[in-house]
């Protein structure tokens, strides 16, 4: 992997900067705006990512990425990638008809949503996020494209909280962080 030792990242980790206590008490936020504010270094990031996957024979349809930070990554990475972008979101947000995956909290549930006809079955897809943490929200992404027959080939992300093992959860995907923190 990738590391903040890579002389063309180094300026953009120090961008990233930790909230303590955000959203609740215990938690430590990534702050990620100030690199999303800094041109060149985003740059730097959504090039390293897409190198990856065209270093691993990827090649995408489309690209699915959750609300909100993944819509960042996510359509500045199909762009440079030169495919798709498909938006899943929170229940409710999306008018025409929606395929739909509940999924479980710590503390209750959520669900996402997608449009049924924005992916065709066989299409592949490469689901793209700004953070892997516990995997919830990643894992549901992948089940509802699975659910519309897309072909997953993998998941990358700019920030990996190694701890929080959500790459287990998406086993047996293959997945890329750019800057994984232990």
């Amino acid at each position: 992997m990738t590391t903040a030792t890579d002389p063309s990242l180094a300026a953009c980790w120090r961008l990233i900067r930790d909230i303590l206590d955000f959203p609740k008490p215990g938690i430590v936020f990534k702050d990620i705006t100030p690199l999303l504010a800094d041109g060149p270094c985003f740059r730097v990031v959504v090039d390293h990512i897409a190198e990856h996957c065209e270093r691993s024979g990827w090649k995408p349809d489309v690209l699915a990425c959750p609300e909100a930070r993944g819509f960042i990554f996510g359509a500045a990475l199909a762009y440079r990638l030169g495919v798709g972008f498909v938006p899943i979101r929170k229940p409710d947000k999306l008018p025409h008809d929606k395929a739909r995956v509940d999924y479980a909290l710590e503390y209750g549930s959520d669900a996402v949503e997608m449009h049924r006809d924005a992916v065709r079955p066989g299409q592949k897809v490469i689901l793209v996020d700004d953070l892997l943490a516990t995997g919830g929200t990643i894992g549901a992404c992948a089940r509802l494209l699975e659910d519309c027959g897309a072909q997953l080939l993998g998941g990358v992300f700019l920030l990996e909280l190694m701890a929080l093992g959500g790459r287990a959860r998406l086993a047996p995907l293959p997945v890329y962080a750019l800057l994984p923190v232990d």
